[in-house]
């Protein structure tokens, strides 16, 4: 489903990403892992057209993305959630998710009511204004908003961040649902733990490439390539 070949991304003349490779079967969760500043977030953005490569190609569905903008992306069928998850502050739940679908207009079967069966919580809060919800509701609402975007793939920069244990396995469980909804998901996480119980195959990512590759399981059980690549 996404193919990426030697990107390379650069903020000014700061190369970040050194010709990075990966790729993401339709239905796999994939996990993209790495330190604080490895370049998870930058190549996020660059399938995302929102730091455009300076090299390098990306491909969607057998089609090239590369460099295209953001909104083209998404209406194509990516989802995307930042790690600051922006959310619209001064709208409530219910219109932040009616906003996506209106923007977006891609046909599909999620609905606002198929995003509150997902994530119960927000049915509760959802005349409740973004600015108003806890951060792990805030991501919650973020996720769905996507959702209703009705991607093919959806990709979540640094989920579990600052989230407790009891969030956390409410998103492991939300995740492995979209999933079985038909979703592909590209995750960038540092918790490696959570990627485990998330993902299928992951790929460490240090100083802008791609050191290694395998499934999450090969890679729990490899300690000194966690200690060399992971470990703070």
């Amino acid at each position: 489903m996404l193919e990426v070949r030697d990107l390379r991304a650069a903020y000014g003349q700061s190369l970040v990403l050194h010709g990075l490779s990966l790729d993401v079967a339709a239905g796999e969760i994939v996990c993209l892992l790495g330190r604080n500043g490895a370049g998870k977030t930058t190549t996020l953005r660059a399938i995302m057209g929102l730091t455009p490569p300076r090299a390098g190609r990306v491909r969607f569905a057998g089609r090239d993305i590369t460099g295209r903008p953001p909104w083209e992306i998404a209406r194509l069928g990516i989802g995307y959630v930042p790690d600051d998850r922006r959310i619209f502050p001064d709208l409530t739940v219910e219109e932040n998710l009616e906003i996506a679908r209106r923007v977006t207009r891609r046909p599909g079967r999620w609905t606002a009511d198929r995003v509150y069966g997902l994530f119960p919580a927000l049915r509760e809060l959802r005349r409740r204004r973004g600015a108003g919800l806890s951060g792990g509701e805030q991501k919650m609402l973020a996720i769905g908003r996507a959702l209703m975007g009705n991607p093919a793939l959806l990709i979540l920069d640094e989920p579990s961040e600052g989230l407790s244990p009891l969030m956390v396995r409410a998103l492991l469980e939300a995740i492995h649902q979209i999933r079985a909804e038909g979703v592909t998901l590209l995750v960038a996480d540092q918790n490696l733990k959570f990627a485990r119980r998330a993902a299928d195959r992951g790929y460490i990512i240090e100083k802008g490439a791609i050191r290694h590759a395998a499934t999450l399981e090969e890679l729990w059980r490899d300690e000194a390539l966690l200690r060399k690549y992971l470990a703070v």
